[in-house]
């Protein structure tokens, strides 16, 4: 048994970290579900900024969509869309068995909304429409803003992965805007069971003080912050206040581990999926790290739920000058303006591939 399937078999979900039209072609993706128990997808801005610019399967699409007048946004998202919905109809049957728990695809709405909470949730509506696919969560960062967006999409029946959390404190305020929004559709009769999963990036902590802590510091960030988040989200599932939810009909908000790519050369690439091993999470895995898992992974045990070190841990970075809540806002601002480069870097590789793509098929015509 390789080690993704023992992941598997102790509760965790794995998901990739990539979606590509070559990869949906190809079966590759139907393999890695196969072969390493993969039961779902994410995907974000740069990950479509790359498929897109690095690749000539979606050159016919573009070329189509633009004669038809559709540019920009509206011509990314019908290309997303077909992707998604391809990878979401591959992942139907797992969503079936798991009674919507499990078998998830996602779609980030435009970066560019992150600060206005009506036009977010807006998108959201409007994307999950348009998709007609009961297994695709819409992306929603966890920002201010956002976590007025999460708690009305999910009011109004759309299913959300909150993205770009960091800390503790940013992923209370997700789980609570979640709670809010079920305990409104539970107070007006409809019906709870709307999913969510809340995205903690991991690795970009320890990237982010690599150079200003001790070596003994070094790579530790990350995995602590996590365990103080999964003590947290082990104490909710368990509350009154989630029992009560839970006995109304409502699925829980799972908790994901993004971000679990290594950003230093010396970690073994296995090294944060190793390390939050833990039953009743989602791990979304960059695809070099899910084969370097399967071949060379381990799995050690599984995260304890009390948060084993941890604050220990944290009370070590105190000490060595690095103020938690303000990296928390600085990593998800940096966050937030990275997705919105790859979606201008995105909007400006459609329009030329668009514009040559026009001439190329006028001359040939």
């Amino acid at each position: 048994m390789n080690a993704t399937t023992r992941l598997h078999e102790l509760g965790q979900s794995l998901w990739l970290d990539n979606i590509t039209r070559d990869l949906l072609s190809s079966g590759t993706l139907q393999r890695y579900c196969t072969d390493f128990s993969v039961t779902g997808l994410t995907s974000n801005p740069t990950i479509f900024d790359e498929a897109i610019r690095n690749s000539t399967a979606y050159d016919e699409a573009l070329h189509r969509k633009a004669r038809g007048g559709k540019a920009g946004e509206q011509q990314f998202f019908e290309l997303a869309l077909e992707d998604l919905t391809q990878a979401a109809a591959l992942f139907g049957p797992v969503h079936e068995a798991t009674g919507g728990i499990d078998g998830w695809v996602s779609l980030e709405v435009s970066p560019l909304l992150a600060d206005d909470a009506g036009a977010t949730v807006e998108a959201a509506k409007r994307l999950h429409a348009q998709a007609h696919c009961s297994n695709l969560f819409i992306k929603i960062p966890g920002t201010p803003a956002g976590m007025q967006a999460i708690e009305e999409s999910i009011f109004v029946g759309v299913p959300v992965n909150v993205t770009l959390l960091f800390s503790c404190e940013q992923y209370i305020a997700a789980a609570d805007a979640y709670c809010r929004g079920i305990q409104r559709r539970i107070n007006a009769g409809l019906d709870p069971k709307i999913a969510s999963v809340a995205s903690i990036f991991v690795s970009r902590w320890d990237k982010a003080v690599m150079d200003k802590v001790s070596p003994a510091l070094r790579n530790r960030l990350g995995i602590a912050i996590s365990g103080q988040v999964y003590k947290v989200y082990r104490e909710r599932l368990a509350s009154a206040e989630g029992r009560k939810l839970a006995d109304a009909g409502a699925l829980s908000q799972r908790l994901l581990w993004a971000s679990t790519g290594t950003k230093d050369p010396q970690l073994p690439q296995s090294y944060y999926i190793e390390a939050l091993a833990a039953p009743d999470t989602i791990n979304t895995i960059p695809e070099k790290t899910l084969h370097a898992f399967s071949k060379e992974g381990k799995v050690n045990g599984v995260m304890r739920e009390d948060g084993g070190n941890s604050e220990t841990v944290l009370a070590d970075f105190a000490k060595a000058g690095v103020d938690i809540q303000a990296l928390a806002a600085q990593l998800q601002l940096e966050g937030a303006q990275s997705f919105t480069k790859s979606w201008t870097d995105l909007m400006a590789v459609i329009a030329s591939k668009s514009e040559q793509l026009h001439r190329h098929g006028t001359a040939g015509g």
